[in-house]
C-alpha cells in the first residue's frame, strides 16, 4: 500500500486508489493512513469523527465506515489465476483489540519518507556538511504537494496532526535555508524568503534569515526595514518584542557594512518570542 498525506490524500493498494469520496470514511482512512502499521484506537477515531459528544450509534457507524473502506480495498487486491487473493481486505485493514490498523506490507508513506530524509538533513547540519544537509532537506520538502490533508475535512485528531506536520515542515524549511546561507547562496534565497516572511509575519527565524540574506547582498537598509516590520507585527499581534538574538542581529547590521561573515546566533526553529513589551 502506498500512502500520501502531504497534500491531497491518496491511498493506493496495488496501484489502485482506495480513497473514498464520502467525507467521514475519508477522515477515517486519513487517520489510519497517517498512523499506518500502528493500531489507531476506536476512541481516537470516534473523537475525530464526532468530537467530544459522539452519538450513541458511533461505534456501529464507525464499523460501517470500516466495511466501506474494506470494500474499496478488496476491489483493488490482486487475484491469482484461480480467482483467489493472497491477501484479504481484513488483512490490510485489520481489526485489533481496541482499534484498527492499516497494514501497508512495506509500502510507501510520504510522511515517513519526509521524516527519514529530514533526519538525514539534520544530522548533516550537525556534522557541518551543509551541502549534504541542503540536498537532503530539499528532497524532503519536495515530497510536499500542498497542505497536509488538503482535501480532507479535519476533526480534532487530524487537525492536531496537520498542525504537527506543518511545524515539522517549517523546521525542515528553516534548516534548509540555514544550510543554503552557510553555503553563501544569499542572493538565490531572496525571492523565496520574501514570500515566506510575508506569509509568516511573526516567524523570527525566517526574518533573521531574510535580514541576513539582504545584508549580505548589499541591501543593508532593506534588512533594517525587515526588522522593523517584524517588530511592528510582533508588538501589534502578540504583544511581544523581538528576541535578544534578533536584536543582536539588528545591532550588528547597524554597526557594519555588507559583510558575508556576519551570522546571527542560532535561534529556535519555531520562532518563539521570549520577551514581552514592558
Amino acid at each position: 500500500m502506498d500512502i500520501a498525506v502531504l497534500g491531497a490524500l491518496d491511498v493506493r493498494e496495488n496501484g489502485i486508489p482506495v480513497t473514498p469520496t464520502a467525507p467521514k470514511p475519508r477522515q477515517v482512512l486519513a487517520l489510519l493512513a497517517l498512523h499506518a502499521d500502528q493500531v489507531v484506537p476506536v476512541a481516537a477515531l470516534t473523537e475525530e469523527l464526532w468530537g467530544a459528544k459522539p452519538p450513541r450509534s458511533a461505534r456501529t457507524t464507525l464499523q460501517t465506515y470500516i466495511l466501506q473502506l474494506r470494500e474499496l480495498i478488496a476491489a483493488a487486491l490482486p487475484h491469482d489465476a484461480a480467482g483467489g487473493v493472497q491477501r484479504t481486505a481484513k488483512d490490510v485493514l485489520v481489526t485489533s483489540p481496541g482499534g484498527y490498523l492499516l497494514n501497508t506490507s512495506d509500502g510507501s508513506s510520504d510522511a515517513s519518507e519526509f521524516e527519514r530524509r529530514a533526519g538525514l538533513g539534520y544530522r548533516a547540519m550537525d556534522a557541518g556538511d551543509f551541502t549534504g544537509a541542503a540536498r537532503e532537506l530539499r528532497d524532503a520538502l519536495a515530497l510536499w504537494t500542498g497542505a497536509a490533508f488538503a482535501d480532507v475535512h479535519t476533526g480534532p485528531q487530524l487537525e492536531m496532526e496537520r498542525q504537527r506536520l506543518e511545524e515539522t515542515r517549517l523546521c525542515a524549511l528553516d534548516q534548509r535555508i540555514e544550510a543554503d546561507l552557510r553555503l553563501g547562496r544569499h542572493r538565490e534565497l531572496l525571492g523565496e524568503l520574501t514570500v515566506l516572511v510575508n506569509r509568516y509575519r511573526t516567524h523570527e527565524n525566517l526574518h533573521s534569515q531574510f535580514m541576513l540574506a539582504l545584508h549580505r547582498s548589499g541591501r543593508r537598509s532593506e534588512a533594517l526595514d525587515a526588522y522593523q516590520r517584524l517588530r511592528n507585527a510582533l508588538v501589534r499581534e502578540l504583544g511581544l518584542e523581538p528576541s535578544a538574538a534578533l536584536r543582536r542581529l539588528q545591532r550588528s547590521i547597524l554597526m557594519s557594512g555588507p559583510d558575508s561573515s556576519l551570522y546571527p546566533a542560532p535561534a529556535a526553529a519555531t520562532g518563539q518570542r521570549l520577551s514581552r513589551v514592558g
